[in-house]
């Protein structure tokens, strides 16, 4: 080809032109995968590329697939066509359009828990990429029309490869304006948040046990005041600005914010905007260690909530917690402790007696003893009933308010929630996340059901940097004492659970390994009998599959 390639009365051209925006669509959408994850990351690539470790880049291996197959069945077609029927050499394109669709249509029809949500910050990055894409496509066709004559327009099918590049490249470009746009947001919220003076401001955080902790404050609450509390896990800078400014109304006397961090600062900045009086700090633990690397950046991160407090505030901490009392010397306003059986603690339970219904207890406010019951299971979230009370008595309800909101606690969905299915079989759902001590909890409270037969649906736990393997293997060994049957999902953590499986007793027989959670469904159809019990613990999000 020579420079009249450029002439407008070329068809070759006009088809350029056309191929070009065809193939930019394309690509879009065979981003949406690395879109997703992009977004499930919080919009850092550190998390992408992680992902990409994780699967061990297997989209990317079969958009190289897709590449490889087209560009060799292009050059076929050209070298056949090109030298006498020119428009002829273009048929080789409908194999890469062809493999394309057949790309995209795999990617959306798979299971997804979380799928890309289109919000204003995708849609500007999506035309963007559109925009990397069409530039992109046309100086591919235009330089290999112009030097690789063996290729020409065929080269367009070389662009795949490019995709798990420009997504990471186009939200890193894209930064400096979203975070112009965020600070907007965040200044509304604060805004918005100085019309309501009277409004009681409490804030959640901690490792683990946070969304249990604000729905049962919620309920209780709700025996005398008109509580918003963030909803679902909105617990990042913009899902607690989103919750101040799309649900608080004025007819709110208390907002209870969650507040979650990956690194540290995360929970200042939400401090800034919420300005909370009055805190709780869930227990802490090894959690999100791929961010924050070390137990002492999570101690300072938690430690940011108290620190934010006015002097005439106060704190709630769990006493059972070995971080607590660490935590709390940052603290200078008011402190409360709580915990089971440690009557030096201001709010204690006693008498804890759970069992497959629910948990009856004694809880001790100064000389004051209740006898209250909840549908709740595990000791676990007895504590995080405990962590509410303080903040309910500085709050004025009364003892009977206390009492009845207990009683009016509900499970929270996929933590620990138990299911009744057919011919008897109970699901103990714990599937919305899990930590080390969490993961131990659900196998307390799986071990209470003495006259069933137990199986254990896991892919183990992630997010703990270096000390994964570790974890994986103990919770292993913690399993075997428990489970009958064990699957494993998903190829990340199968060997050092199932190591911690035998080292602890279990029998290999009655290890099964599944690649998905829809192949774990498919395997216990064949191995589920009348009268078991089901442990689904944890549920890998899609950046890891």
């Amino acid at each position: 080809m020579t420079t009249d390639f450029f002439d407008f009365s070329n068809g070759h051209f006009i088809i350029a032109i056309v191929l070009s925006v065809i193939n930019a669509v394309l690509l879009c959408y065979e981003g949406y995968k690395f879109m997703q994850i992009i977004q499930l990351n919080g919009y850092h690539n550190r998390g992408y590329f992680d992902w990409l470790k994780n699967t061990r880049a297997k989209y990317v291996l079969r958009l190289a697939m897709l590449s490889l197959i087209s560009v060799a069945t292009l050059i076929v077609t050209n070298a056949i066509f090109n030298a006498f029927l020119d428009y002829l050499a273009y048929l080789g394109l409908i194999i890469y359009f062809i493999l394309s669709i057949f790309f995209i249509v795999n990617v959306y029809t798979a299971p997804k828990k979380t799928p890309l949500k289109m919000t204003n910050r995708m849609t500007r990055s999506m035309i963007l990429l559109f925009i990397l894409h069409l530039a992109i496509s046309f100086g591919v066709i235009v330089l290999s029309s112009m030097f690789i004559d063996i290729l020409r327009f065929g080269a367009v099918a070389l662009t795949p490869l490019i995709v798990p590049i420009t997504v990471p490249f186009v939200h890193w470009v894209m930064k400096p304006l979203e975070k112009a746009i965020n600070q907007k947001y965040v200044h509304q919220a604060k805004k918005k948040m100085q019309n309501y003076p009277d409004l009681i401001k409490i804030g959640i955080t901690g490792s683990y046990g946070k969304t249990s902790v604000k729905n049962f404050l919620d309920t209780i609450l709700s025996e005398k005041y008109n509580v918003l509390s963030t909803p679902f896990n909105y617990n990042t800078t913009m899902g607690v600005t989103k919750s101040i400014i799309q649900f608080l109304e004025f007819s709110h006397q208390i907002f209870i914010a969650e507040m979650g961090a990956r690194t540290v600062g995360d929970i200042e900045e939400l401090c800034d905007i919420v300005k909370p009086k009055y805190a709780i700090i869930t227990p802490v633990g090894e959690q999100h260690m791929a961010t924050f690397h070390t137990i002492d950046n999570v101690v300072k991160t938690k430690s940011e909530l108290p620190k934010s407090l006015p002097d005439d505030g106060m704190c709630v901490f769990n006493l059972d917690n070995k971080y607590a009392e660490k935590i709390a010397q940052s603290c200078v306003c008011d402190k409360k402790f709580v915990s089971i059986d440690n009557k030096d603690c201001d709010v204690y339970a006693s008498d804890v007696e759970t069992t497959t219904e629910g948990t009856k207890f004694k809880l001790h406010i100064g000389k004051d003893v209740l006898e209250c019951y909840t549908k709740v299971l595990g000791k676990h979230n007895i504590v995080n009933i405990l962590l509410c009370i303080p903040l309910c008595i500085k709050l004025g309800l009364t003892l009977d308010q206390i009492k009845q909101g207990i009683e009016k606690i509900s499970p929270v969905d996929h933590r620990l929630q138990l299911i009744k299915s057919e011919n008897d079989v109970l699901v103990l759902d714990d599937a919305y996340n899990a930590s080390i001590e969490g993961s131990k909890r659900a196998l307390e409270v799986l071990s209470m059901f003495k006259d069933r037969r137990k199986i254990v649906i896991t892919p183990g736990l992630v997010e703990l940097g270096n000390l994964e393997r570790l974890a994986n293997f103990n919770f292993g060994k913690d399993i075997a004492k428990v489970a009958d049957l064990v699957v494993i999902v998903n190829k990340t953590h199968y060997l050092a659970i199932r190591e911690g499986l035998i080292e602890g007793g279990f029998s290999e027989s009655n290890i099964f390994e599944a690649e998905t959670f829809e192949t774990a469904q498919a395997i216990l159809k064949d191995i589920v009998c009348a009268k078991d019990i089901i442990l689904w613990e944890n549920d890998l999000p899609d950046n890891y599959t």
